[in-house]
């Protein structure tokens, strides 16, 4: 093994190339790992249980004096950079989540990045997504070998009878052949390679989801990990240009929608409004192009602050329908809320009026949506006014609510101000920026000086050099003493702030030159990686 690194990747799990004398290997990938690690034949008497104590533990974990470095939960980790590391036994761990995800937490904090993981005998097709969405690269045959020589046939939904194989549940070589051990191989590169793609197309945690609900463990530990929001949610990018499927409960407690919903009622900064009217969400996204909403924006007329009331997000302001993952979420609509979903909402809802207090709160809402309201409207103490005669979208609810606003001021909504408040945490002076809004680009000016621009593809807006005057101190990252000539690589970072995550926009300053730039890994990873990119650079400016 001579070096490691990420190529793509999507929170704990990633795509990389592990450089070898042997010629470069992709993963994630199985693969017979005794040719690649000869070392692995010294290992013997080496299997500590991952629950020993570290007295124990210590006494039996190999030197790190060859490939792949053993690690425990309970010792101090000798791995660097550029190490496999090798979690010996992680299959017993897959039947206590609990347990899995504070092991895996703990030593993924203290493990560089930039490291391979390698969890010997325990993959298999029907557990390899929990693996790779937990952080796994490598794995070897040895667990599909020992369910061949027990006859049994090696599925992603699960391991049946080897009679199944003639069925035609598969079509693979080794069943036309009749060789159960090249099926159940196949099966497992298979579902790597189909692994792969989705980590590639950022939709790991909607594949991991779908296949989980065939095993009540890995939906345990899918949901032990949400437990550890501040863990995950510094190694998920701040936002996708693709969907974000919410088609069970469990998308309550995903990271990025739990990030979202917070930064709503923490970070965003609203317009200068006395009223606030809470709208339905709509099928289409951005809301703003959904037949109903273009209705309901006729019928405000400006007049009130709007915030849209949908799960899983909780509460949406207008200014933000486009920041992921609002212009993103997928899902099934059944026109019932559970109590799950009522609480969350309206513990998002209750969180933001009582921050922004108003002189008037119209909930135009039916269904669960408004259930959600007047709970929140209970928690936070406000009284609500209902608008909705019949259907919220029907005209005489709409004139109803168009009525309840006469007399009402027209609210200056600052989009420009909000998304910045919401993305950088900060309150920026807009005074004398002029918005250029032809959907889906934005672009901010003040006089002939181009500030800002917008990504359409995640809401996000993104500074110029001139821009980041506004932004000063905020997510930056320290570099070396060079000019960068392209990507600025992990290795010449010195520091970075540590709200930064991957996907950010960020301000590199260092001695000889400055750029903008987005972040290809959030901060944690640039502290402890020796390789691979850490911003994809926009624009440099020599000093």
């Amino acid at each position: 093994m001579t070096g490691f690194e990420v190529k793509k990747r999507d929170g704990l799990a990633r795509i990389s190339i592990l450089f070898h004398e042997q010629g470069d290997i992709r993963l994630p990938c199985a693969m017979d790992t005794e040719s690649l690690f000869p070392g692995l034949a010294n290992h013997s008497m080496s299997n500590v249980p991952l629950g020993a104590p570290a007295s124990f533990a210590s006494a039996y974990i190999p030197k790190a004096d060859s490939q792949p470095v053993v690690v425990h939960p309970s010792v101090a980790p000798s791995a660097t950079s550029g190490d496999c590391v090798m979690v010996s036994g992680w299959n017993t761990a897959l039947s206590n989540p609990r347990s899995y995800t504070g092991w895996l937490v703990h030593m993924k904090s203290v493990i560089p990045a930039d490291t391979v993981w390698y969890a010997p005998g325990a993959a298999l097709p029907s557990n390899a997504h929990i693996l790779c969405y937990s952080g796994f690269d490598l794995f070897d045959f040895i667990a599909v070998d020992l369910k061949t020589s027990q006859h049994l046939f090696c599925l992603p939904e699960g391991e049946f009878p080897e009679e199944m194989m003639e069925t035609g549940s598969c079509g693979c070589e080794g069943c036309r052949n009749g060789d159960l051990m090249m099926h159940n191989r196949l099966a497992l590169s298979r579902e790597l390679s189909l692994i792969s793609h989705f980590i590639n197309d950022q939709q790991i945690r909607e594949f991991v989801e779908s296949r989980s609900r065939m095993q009540a463990t890995h939906t345990a530990i899918l949901r032990h990990l949400d437990r550890h929001p501040s863990f995950l949610e510094q190694r998920l990018p701040i936002g996708r240009s693709c969907r974000l499927g919410a088609m069970t409960g469990d998308a309550l407690m995903r990271p990025e929608v739990v990030r979202y919903a917070d930064r709503v009622v923490h970070r965003y900064i609203p317009p200068s409004a006395e009223v606030a009217v809470l709208l339905p969400c709509s099928a289409r996204k951005p809301y703003s192009l959904s037949q109903s909403h273009r209705k309901y924006l006729d019928a405000i007329g400006g007049r009130a602050l709007e915030l849209i009331v949908t799960s899983p997000l909780g509460l949406v302001p207008r200014e933000l329908e486009r920041i992921y993952p609002a212009a993103h979420y997928d899902i099934p609509v059944t026109g019932h809320w559970d109590r799950e979903e009522l609480s969350f909402t309206a513990g998002i809802i209750a969180g933001f009026l009582k921050r922004h207090p108003f002189r008037r709160v119209i909930a135009h809402l039916d269904g669960g949506a408004l259930e959600a309201a007047r709970i929140a409207a209970d928690r936070a103490g406000v009284s609500i006014e209902e608008s909705c005669i019949s259907r919220p979208a029907a005209a005489d609810s709409l004139r109803n609510l168009s009525d309840l606003l006469d007399g009402e001021r027209t609210v200056r909504h600052d989009s420009v101000r909000g998304t910045l408040s919401w993305q950088f945490g900060v309150d920026v002076d807009t005074t004398g920026m002029s918005v250029r809004w032809k959907p889906p680009n934005l672009m901010v000016r003040q006089g002939k000086e181009h500030l800002f621009s917008m990504d359409p593809g995640t809401g996000l807006l993104r500074p110029t050099f001139e821009g980041w005057k506004y932004l000063p101190g905020l997510y930056r990252v320290q570099i070396d003493n060079f000019v960068p000539q392209g990507d600025i690589l992990a290795p010449g970072v010195i520091s970075a702030d540590p709200a930064i995550r991957e996907g950010d926009e960020v301000l590199v300053e260092g001695p000889l030159a400055m750029a903008t730039g987005r972040a290809a890994m959030g901060s944690v990873e640039m502290h402890s990686s020796k390789r691979g990119v850490a911003v994809r650079v926009r624009k440099v400016l020599k000093h």
